[in-house]
């Protein structure tokens, strides 16, 4: 825990907020500055609206997309989750695991670097 934030429980939010494509509780999470760096896409956006707007184009390509948890590491000012990523694309199921890194600063993300599996994703029966 930082100060008087309990990361666990903001984290666990943050992924609700996620879970429910809900752009306007995802963006009370971050920073102003906060730097969004999908490692594995080679994408990278600085500033709270460009990553409010990068996030609304995650969402328009990936309707229905969700997250389920798998582990959460949290240290002072950091927390490290593992996830899973389940959507949909022409009828099939996909899924991909991967990583955020989630520096915070007063309560708010600063950072959100991800790592994925995104580029292989296991397809199930759909």
């Amino acid at each position: 825990m930082t100060g008087q934030y309990d990361l666990a429980e903001l984290i666990e939010s943050y992924s609700d907020a996620w879970n429910r494509q809900d752009l306007d509780a995802i963006h009370a999470f971050h920073a102003t500055d906060v730097v969004f760096h999908n490692h594995t896409a080679g994408e990278s956006v600085e500033g709270a609206e460009a990553v409010r707007e990068h996030v609304a184009n995650i969402f328009r390509n990936w309707p229905g997309m969700w997250f389920s948890s798998r582990r959460l590491y949290v240290r002072d000012g950091l927390v490290v989750s593992e996830w899973t990523a389940h959507a949909q694309k022409d009828g099939r199921e996909l899924e991909w695991d991967g990583v955020d890194v989630f520096p915070f600063e007063h309560g708010l993300i600063k950072r959100k670097d991800i790592y994925s599996s995104s580029h292989a994703p296991r397809v199930g029966a759909g």
